[in-house]
């Protein structure tokens, strides 16, 4: 019969043994040995090297050993041969073997290991020459084929570039063997010096042989985040979202301080060490889109950025700090500072992420580490909605089926009562799918309560045998498997959105706390919008400040004249919320009375922080009912970086819900061209004010005061707009771009109420002198505003106020 096949399928037969010869030749390919692997741990005498490296390297020797492969281990460092040779040895008495291996098994394979590893000092190229020479002569003797070398970078990242030079120069691997390098965070300190560490690695190592360690990516209920994603798409396609999900936490706590690591501690603070890799690298991986593959790494890594690209950008209020204690006395220990030097390096840190996109907009990620807090313990938390409300008292709720129970997914990923990695998902959401080779479900613990209810309450499941995570990774390493580490393009894209933050919280004075259980509820926080503060109020600075420079919190808003009108100064950020709230109460009153609000504002650099502390702190703010209008714009495409729409846009409109049609940018590229009179952008932009402005009077527009005394683009060499009946003018500015349109001085002063935002040390002088003019708007446009039947209210900041 077979053969009858063949004859009638003469093609079969040629593809039947094509395939025989191809398994035929795979079969003899994995009878022949793979290959020597040389691995040299760099830093093999340091901390990290001694608690978790030389155990990890063991563990790959017992998986790897008897499956092709012969090793060799080179452990190295900058120390003496003698006294490196024994603080290895030291660092190598402690390995362990799995809990079901013979102990005879155990002291032979230990035994093998220990042959294979040496120390060797690396502190010239022609140390790493001889070690490859050395590595070279070995394989020969032996008679094996070289497959690659593997370089554990466990040294400070300023060594970094002297060991690539030395490796790329000196000890590659020949033709035909491969060469991968591990390197340890921290990688880099802010966008600009990672940037920098990036180029300098690239210039020695191609990408695809680096691979960033963040060992938290190897924690196993991490590890399992996209898996079971993946697993559950049915039960969990509709419920990962906006609709459904209240909140997601992403928490690292530990009881340590940071005594013994402060030099490193003081450079970097909690929230380099910790939220800018190890638990952004966690918010991705719950927050991404699900490739079709999620083992296919160069898609996880495309919708990892994805991610970062919908990002919505930190402020100063998104984040709140503290420090116990006794960190700053150690600062001064360890580093021999003055007894008058205080750190402001953080060691507790919260914050407030949102992501602009439909899947996740409005719900808040809460990341969240510090040191010497009440427990250790890290998990990832995604609680869900529960609009469900039950009749029946809770002793007769079912665990299984009342919504009126929490409803909360959880990724413990170590610590805590659980003591390990753990997957939980309530028994009133779903049963989950879970892969039964690996993870096993958990017996009932009576008594251990986790999130506030009983483990009984939970599917919970553990893994079948507890790994560490740098035994994972370095296998993943060996075996070439790049989705567990962190690619440039995705360390610059996470430094891209933690710089400014850090560089807004760099003067910050962090809340003292006093450490452990101690710490009560001194650190809770609460959120409102995208604004985090502490909930509980500090009364007393137990320990001052640096400097005699007064915080903002320090000053009441103070109120005077300026110009026979209101002026209300403060500290910049006292300022901008004070304006805020002055605009969101006089547009509530509009739309209690009219039912709509039409607001007009300037563009420049001032605006900025108003925009965002509008759009971030104002969800109350009635911007269904709300028009806005723009007093000036730059005769450029709206979608030029330079256009005042687009600051608009960046800033306020991408952040808010405000019908489209209500928003009216100025026509200035009409018919392909800017600003061409015969265009008439002008008296279009006056005809939609008239058509649905009430007699053309705004109910609010912002200005600002430039340095020559200009407001909107009413500049004083352009007496544009100045006087006469036109309501929206084209003017020429004294900077580029010099073609602007603008509001005129008598539409402005119709308004119901202006309001000049002015602030900054370079606007004290003009400050100053407008103080002493009298109304001279031809020489200094802004005298000139002054509402006919309007009020005119002026916010400045002290250092424009009283320089």
């Amino acid at each position: 019969m077979l053969a009858e096949t063949f004859n009638r399928h003469p093609g079969t037969w040629k593809m039947l043994t094509v395939a025989m010869c191809v398994a035929l030749l795979g079969c003899l390919q994995a009878q022949e040995p793979q290959g020597h692997v040389s691995i040299i741990l760099l830093g093999a005498t340091g901390d990290l090297a001694k608690k978790y490296l030389w155990q990890g390297l063991f563990q790959l020797y017992l998986d790897e050993a008897g499956k092709g492969h012969s090793f060799s281990f080179h452990g190295a460092a900058l120390t003496a041969p003698k006294q490196g040779q024994e603080l290895m040895a030291k660092a190598l008495e402690s390995l362990s073997c799995p809990k079901d291996m013979a102990p005879s098994h155990c002291a032979e394979h230990k035994d093998q290991f220990l042959r294979l590893s040496q120390y060797r000092q690396l502190k010239t190229t022609e140390d790493y020459r001889a070690l490859s020479k050395d590595i070279e002569a070995q394989i020969q003797h032996e008679g094996l084929r070289e497959a690659g070398r593997i370089f554990y970078f466990s040294v400070p990242p300023f060594a970094y570039a002297d060991i690539a030079r030395n490796i790329n120069s000196s000890c590659r691997p020949g033709p035909g063997a491969w060469l991968r390098v591990a390197l340890e965070k921290p990688f880099g300190h802010d966008h600009l010096s990672a940037q920098q560490l990036a180029t300098e690695l690239r210039s020695f190592f191609q990408e695809e042989e680096m691979s960033r360690v963040d060992h938290y990516l190897g924690k196993q209920a991490v590890a399992q985040i996209l898996p079971f994603r993946d697993q559950n798409r049915k039960a969990l396609d509709s419920l990962w979202n906006r609709h459904h999900v209240e909140r997601v936490e992403i928490v690292m706590k530990e009881t340590v301080d940071a005594a013994g690591r402060i030099s490193f501690y003081e450079e970097y603070g909690v929230i380099r060490d910790v939220l800018q890799n190890h638990l952004t690298e966690v918010l991705t991986l719950v927050a991404m889109e699900l490739p079709h593959n999620v083992s296919n790494a160069e898609a996880v890594l495309r919708h990892k950025l994805q991610v970062f690209q919908a990002l919505r950008g930190l402020q100063k209020g998104s984040a709140v700090v503290g420090q116990y204690q006794t960190y700053s006395q150690q600062v001064r220990r360890e580093l021999q500072k003055p007894d008058s030097f205080h750190s402001l390096t953080p060691t507790f840190a919260g914050i407030l992420v949102h992501i602009n996109n439909l899947r996740w907009e409005g719900v808040p990620f809460i990341l969240t580490s510090g040191k010497a807090l009440d427990e250790r313990v890290s998990y990832v938390r995604v609680l869900f909605k529960n609009r469900a409300f039950c009749v029946q008292s809770e002793k007769h709720w079912d665990a299984e089926q009342s919504q009126c129970l929490p409803r909360q997914i959880v990724f413990h990923i170590g610590h805590g009562d659980l003591g390990g990695p753990a997957v939980l998902v309530s028994r009133n959401l779903f049963r989950p799918s879970l892969p039964s080779e690996s993870w096993v479900e958990m017996e009932d613990r009576p008594g251990l309560r986790l999130f506030g209810r009983p483990l009984s309450d939970y599917y919970a499941y553990s893994p079948v045998r507890e790994r560490d995570a740098y035994s994972i990774l370095l296998a993943h390493i060996f075996h070439c498997r790049k989705d567990s580490f962190i690619t440039t393009e995705n360390l610059l894209a996470s430094w891209v959105f933690w710089t400014p933050v850090l560089d807004s919280l760099a003067h910050e004075v962090p809340r003292l706390y006093p450490g452990g259980a101690e710490n009560g509820h001194l650190l809770d926080f609460e959120f409102s919008g995208s604004q985090l503060s502490f909930s509980q109020q500090q009364l007393e600075q137990l320990v001052p400040g640096p400097g005699s420079v007064p915080v903002p919190s320090e000053f009441q808003v103070l109120r005077a004249k300026y110009r026979e009108s209101p002026l209300v100064s403060a500290w910049p950020e006292e300022l901008i919320s004070k304006l805020a709230d002055d605009i969101e109460a006089t547009a509530v009153r509009a739309v209690q009375h009219f039912g709509e609000f039409h607001l007009a504002l300037s563009g420049g650099s001032s605006p900025v922080a108003l925009f965002q502390q509008l759009a971030m702190g104002h969800y109350g703010f009635p911007w269904a009912h709300t028009h806005l209008w723009l007093v000036d714009e730059r005769c450029v495409p709206l979608s030029d970086p330079e256009s005042n729409f687009q600051g608009l846009q960046a800033h306020l409109l991408q952040h808010i819900r405000v019908p489209y049609y209500n928003i009216h940018p100025m026509p200035v590229h009409l018919h392909q061209r800017l600003c061409a009179e015969e265009d008439q952008g002008t008296q279009l932009y006056a005809r939609e004010i008239s058509a649905l402005v009430t007699n053309s009077s705004f109910d609010l527009v912002l200005l600002g005061m430039g340095t020559d005394g200009h407001t909107a683009s009413l500049f004083p060499q352009s007496p544009a707009g100045l006087d006469g009946e036109q309501l929206v003018v084209l003017t020429t500015s004294p900077f580029r771009p010099h073609h602007r349109m603008s509001l005129s001085l008598p539409l402005i002063n119709r308004a119901k109420k202006v309001a000049v935002l002015v602030m900054g040390k370079m606007k004290r002088e003009i400050t100053l002198l407008v103080s002493r003019v009298g109304h001279e708007p031809k020489k200094w446009p802004i005298s000139g505003v002054l509402p006919s039947s309007g009020q005119l209210v002026w916010y400045m900041d002290y250092e424009a106020f009283l320089g």
